[in-house]
């Protein structure tokens, strides 16, 4: 990256710590699960109330409202006891690029385009549609039972109009609400650098400064309580490890002797807004993976690791300002390093590439049916990691609007510009214009 560059990169990362959003609100200090198992609590106090109050006589108009009123449809319940709910949403998005981006149906990085000026592209799918079943109970006294199965369309196996489902989620979660101590085993989001942009792109600035993917793990989490109405979480996991293929072998990640482990530690307590607790995180992950270096089984162990830091601060009930820095090492398996792990031009002595970067976004919610954001993000690897015409830094910045016609029917709008270096040839520019249309059920 030449000076000029730095001069750029350096202006970024800087916004980078100053302003961020990602898609959700701000998390609370009680968690969900706790949450859950107080309002059951409290509901089940004012079902005794009401069987304690004596009844009272109701007029023509009003028994008249309770007839017409609807009945709430039965839970569905599986065989074994379980409650289970369905969700999901169809989604349809339109972009149009002024150059080619990778992946087309969502942005990662721009494509190089020599000897060309201008090439733009039209991009149409639906396979972002997602479908999904939350599963809960039968719980005990002192355990709630809890799991998620859900999958989605974006896959790169099959024709475009032709794709297979691919598997989001499917974990089983055990909680103790008592003691704030819980233990999840299955395929669901990494714990490192948890937060998300709050982009209208399903890629989630991926490779340009989000790091954290989804994996099969086993996680124990726990919680504690602080003064303030604070709340401080200790989670760690051990998740599979995806290497690469190499020229001897079809994964280096499942050659390593040992798993990955991730690690995160997070406080959150009201400081600006009373009724929006700030956050603060870090977090971080090691892996190995096993580059066989020769048919006769002659390897390097190259090493996996990331620190990273989160911020979510609400500046008011309708402004939340938040981001997140990474820097590590052969983070391809955790979408950054522009998605480059591992330089194996030389395939005796393969290298991993080390980068940083961030995000950083701002959420304006106008109303409770429309939100407004800008952000950028960046990722930088170390050049001198790099292979001949490797992307060498790749940098976004974006706004869009959000609006619910209805509390099913959302529309979104986004413009985004793209700049990718590559080392020892021309960058690539390019101006993503992008709208989705969603239904959520």
């Amino acid at each position: 990256m030449n000076a000029r560059g730095k001069f750029s990169y350096a202006l970024l990362l800087a916004g980078t710590l100053f302003s961020a959003a990602p898609c959700n609100a701000a998390q609370t200090a009680e968690t969900v699960d706790a949450r859950i198992s107080r309002l059951e609590q409290e509901l089940a106090e004012l079902k005794a109330l009401v069987k304690a109050t004596p009844p009272t006589a109701t007029t023509a108009s009003t028994t008249a409202l309770a007839v017409k009123a609807p009945t709430a449809e039965p839970p569905i319940s599986s065989g074994a006891g379980a409650k289970v709910q369905l969700y999901g949403f169809v989604r349809f998005d339109a972009s149009y690029d002024t150059n080619p981006i990778s992946s087309g149906n969502y942005a990662l990085w721009a494509l190089p385009h020599p000897n060309r000026n201008s090439d733009g592209e039209w991009n149409l799918t639906a396979g972002a549609t997602r479908i999904g079943v939350n599963l809960s109970g039968p719980d005990t006294e002192s355990m709630k039972l809890s799991g998620n199965i859900e999958m989605d369309f974006l896959t790169a196996i099959g024709t475009e109009n032709n794709t297979s489902p691919r598997l989001r989620h499917g974990f089983l979660k055990a909680y103790w609400p008592a003691s704030d101590f819980s233990i999840l085993a299955g395929q669901t989001w990494d714990i490192v650098s948890s937060q998300i942009p709050f982009v209208d792109d399903v890629a989630l600035l991926w490779d340009a400064g989000n790091i954290g993917s989804r994996h099969p793990q086993l996680r124990v989490t726990k919680g504690f309580a602080t003064g303030n109405d604070g709340r401080l979480e200790l989670a760690v996991a051990a998740s599979r490890t995806i290497g690469e293929k190499s020229a001897f072998q079809a994964d280096t990640g499942k050659d390593a002797v040992m798993p990955t482990i991730q690690g995160r530690i997070a406080f959150s307590e009201p400081m600006i807004v009373k009724s929006q607790p700030a956050t603060i995180a870090v977090s971080g992950h090691y892996g190995q993976e096993e580059w066989d270096t020769s048919a006769a089984g002659n390897f390097k162990t190259l090493d996996s690791w990331s620190c990273n830091l989160e911020v979510t601060m609400p500046l008011s009930e309708k402004i939340l300002l938040a981001g997140e820095y990474f820097t590590g090492s052969n983070l391809d398996d955790f979408l950054g390093g522009i998605g480059q792990g591992v330089n194996s031009a030389v395939t005796t002595d393969p290298r991993d590439i080390r980068s940083h970067g961030g995000w950083a976004g701002l959420k304006y919610n106008v109303n409770p049916v429309t939100a407004i954001s800008f952000g950028a993000g960046v990722d930088d690897p170390n050049d001198n990691d790099l292979a001949s015409s490797a992307r060498s830094l790749n940098q976004t910045v974006f706004a869009n609007i959000i609006n619910k016609i209805t509390p099913n029917l959302i529309i979104g709008i986004q413009l985004s510009e793209w700049k990718t270096e590559y080392k020892n040839d021309p960058a690539s520019n390019a101006f993503r214009a992008q709208s989705s249309l969603t239904y959520k059920f």
